[in-house]
């Protein structure tokens, strides 16, 4: 498929209707939208949060009934009040939920003791699991904010914390239709500990109406410490009260649900209460002769609902699309090892046997041979690709048939003036590759036939190599090598890598398997007895050379490759050229493939051929390179908010799997090493361009779309032959 021409067809018949440019507008939407998608679950994820600050400082600016006072703080519109449970009154507070496995496990133990308690809640852990919020408020239970990402507040600026506050609120407001006036800070502790650095986060809370809540006893269930140590832990001095601190998620639980299952009775037993943190700071003030009732459980409007409602559905669509992210990264990771192993097993043992001593095809093939050359304004390089055909050393002749398929530009003109004996020049008016094909057919003179560009130079010994797979009779068709022959610019580099690895290292696979999909257009050759029986080239697709590949295949003639017959051609050397080119490529092979389609479920040679043709193809040539996008996007996306080490690791293995099959392929093909120093440049935007390419390929063939060719333009930088280095066999 490396060789597929660059020309347009002025047949009147073919109804294709030309594919407008692809809308960069709606790409652009479908980008912005996955780039907000993602942004979402990055921040969902608290890749946005900073470091823990955990510095001590002063106490100057706290006040002293809140350093010496009880773990419920209120300090609204400059007024600061802190309070402590009556005695014998304890509060189970949770940390971190919800938790799919773990709260339902504390919900079955406070219902088995019937207790309540105060969840002070994640947002983004309400907005993955909003059912067992519900559940909680349902079950009687109390809420309370504790950030939407757990961040450490103190490094945040107030207009974060705010919306820390607030989203946790909204998400709250959709599951559970309440909102609450409770919050407690991560990493925050005892009311002693506060110092000058944290006290204006709970100023600033309280200014905006929230009764902040900290903690007597701390449960250190975070640490695994064992049951045994948690309930030391959490046992209030004598019979004072307690506010005490457990955690629902945030890891293994198992102690946590263990502990409290011993925990409750024992204080029970000690003629202890439990209340929830509501339930205790009113019961504080009922016996301090406060006539006041402390409620936080305030209806949420509709307005607070709907927007809680969109967030929930933001990180729930976010995470979704990351979970489907990472199957698609594990599956192209493993097509990208799969397709590496075939290559340097099969491949490599295809080499081995081409290059063994008593290797041969069988007896010296000495018939004539016709060389076909379809030419549409060609100029640029028509006579150095006639002169290296007729000038082969092929022993028993070479015929060689330009057609000139309606050109403007002189191409006939030119051909004529080289006054070659063995070349004959056939003008047709315009009708496409395909026709120009066939016709050159129908005028050879040889059973024998090889196809070829018409801006491709061959080297004096490449149809004599390329014909001897003729000897063993059930070799229908012959796949020759092309290399890129301008190779200065660096998209050329990128594309002579690209040849030599996924071109001819593929080839080498293919035949081994028996479901060679393309003979190059560029070198070519076939029995003339196979190209009858397959009905000749067609204008059914865009990639001919893949179309009748395939039929060969199916009629059950084999199809080779010929490593030591080189053909020399001209790769784009524009981004727009190389555009125009592969997208035809890839559209094309995916008219062949689902012209194909029906013979899936043939008996016989074509429906083994086919269903091993189309697996490959799919796999390989469509899904692999249409999902590939994914490794650049989870590697961008993990080095801005995921293990920076871990992500440059995995790229650098994948870039590693690609560097180890180039150096295969280079080796086989017997091609200098030094261009490779290109290939890990070649991941920031060849292969971007190649993913667009092929999804523009997709959307085109799922739309209906229906693309014509289009005209490269050549500069007839093609090398001479004596440019090439020379065979070895």
């Amino acid at each position: 498929m490396a060789d597929r021409p660059s020309r347009r067809s002025r047949r009147p018949g073919l109804g294709r209707r030309v594919v407008p440019p692809p809308s960069w507008t709606v790409f652009g939407v479908l980008c912005t939208v996955l780039a907000g998608v993602l942004l979402v679950g990055a921040y969902a994820n608290a890749s946005f949060a900073p470091d823990r600050q955990q510095t001590q400082s002063e106490q100057h600016e706290v006040p002293t009934e809140v350093v010496t006072g009880g773990p419920i703080i209120s300090s609204t519109a400059g007024q600061t009040r802190s309070y402590r449970l009556p005695p014998r009154t304890i509060a189970l507070t949770f940390d971190d939920g919800p938790d799919p496995v773990w709260t339902p496990e504390v919900l079955r133990v406070l219902a088995a003791h019937q207790v309540p308690a105060t969840f002070f809640v994640v947002g983004s852990q309400v907005a993955r699991h909003p059912d067992l919020l519900r559940e909680l408020a349902a079950g009687g239970h109390e809420l309370g904010v504790h950030t939407f990402t757990h961040p450490d507040l103190t490094a945040l600026p107030g207009w974060r914390r705010r919306m820390e506050y607030t989203q946790t609120q909204l998400a709250v407001a959709s599951a559970a239709g309440v909102r609450t006036s409770l919050i407690r800070f991560p990493y925050s502790s005892y009311a002693a500990a506060i110092d000058d650095q944290n006290w204006p986060v709970f100023t600033q809370a309280g200014d905006l109406g929230y009764l902040s809540v900290l903690n007597d006893t701390d449960s250190r269930d975070w640490a695994l410490p064992g049951v045994d140590q948690i309930i030391a832990n959490v046992v209030p001095l004598g019979y004072s009260g307690a506010v005490t601190l457990w955690h629902d998620a945030g890891g293994d639980r198992a102690q946590t649900v263990a502990a409290l299952d011993r925990f409750i009775p024992l204080m029970k037993e000690r003629g202890y209460r439990f209340v929830t943190v509501t339930g205790g700071l009113n019961l504080a003030l009922a016996e301090a002769g406060i006539d006041h009732q402390v409620s936080v459980g305030q209806p949420a409007g509709a307005g607070e609902r709907w927007r809680g409602r969109m967030l929930i559905w933001a990180v729930q669509g976010a995470d979704r699309t990351l979970g489907v992210l990472g199957w698609i990264f594990v599956a192209v990771g493993v097509l990208t090892v799969g397709r590496t192993v075939l290559l340097l097993v099969l491949a490599g043992r295809h080499a081995r046997q081409r290059r063994a001593k008593d290797w041969a095809w069988g007896p010296p093939v000495t018939e004539p041979v016709s060389v076909i050359v379809p030419a549409y304004n060609e100029k640029e390089g028509i006579a150095a690709a006639v002169r290296s055909l007729a000038g082969g050393d092929h022993p028993g002749g070479i015929e060689v048939i330009v057609v000139d398929d309606g050109s403007t530009d002189g191409t006939p003109e030119i051909v004529e003036a080289l006054g070659l004996p063995n070349v004959r020049v056939v003008r047709k008016p315009n009708g496409g590759k395909p026709s120009a094909l066939n016709t050159g057919v129908a005028l050879a003179r040889h059973d024998l036939i090889v196809m070829v560009d018409g801006d491709t130079v061959f080297e004096p010994d490449s149809v004599r190599r390329l014909v001897q797979p003729f000897a063993d009779p059930q070799v229908g068709a012959v796949a020759g090598n092309v290399k890129v022959g301008n190779r200065d610019s660096l998209i050329a580099k990128w594309q002579h890598i690209e040849y030599v690895i996924g071109f001819n290292l593929d080839r080498r696979l293919y035949e081994t398997l028996r479901c060679m999909s393309t003979v190059p257009g560029a070198i070519g050759a076939f029995r003339r007895q196979a190209l009858e029986y397959a009905g000749g080239m067609t204008d059914d697709t865009l990639a001919e050379d893949t179309d009748i590949t395939m039929a060969f295949g199916r009629a059950g003639w084999k199809v080779v490759y010929e490593e030591t017959a080189r053909a020399w051609t001209e790769a784009p050397t524009t981004l727009g050229q190389l555009w125009k080119q592969r997208y035809r490529w890839s559209y094309g092979t995916m008219q062949a493939m689902w012209k194909h389609r029906r013979s899936l479920l043939d008996r016989g040679a074509s429906g083994r051929f086919t269903r091993r043709c189309l697996l490959f193809l799919s796999l390989f040539g469509v899904l692999l390179p249409l999902l590939a996008p994914v490794i650049d996007l989870l590697a961008l996306y993990g080095l801005f908010f995921l293990d920076r080490t871990a992500t440059a690791v995995a790229w650098l293995v994948m870039l590693g799997v690609q560097m180890l099959t180039a150096v295969v392929a280079f080796r086989l093909d017997r091609e200098k090493l030094g261009v490779l120093w290109v290939l890990p440049l070649q991941q920031f935007a060849y292969r971007q361009l190649m993913y667009l390419v092929m999804i523009q390929s997709v959307v085109t063939a799922l739309t209906g779309g229906r693309l014509g060719w289009q005209k490269l333009r050549r500069t007839g930088l093609t090398p001479t032959p004596a440019s090439a280095p020379a065979n070895s066999r």
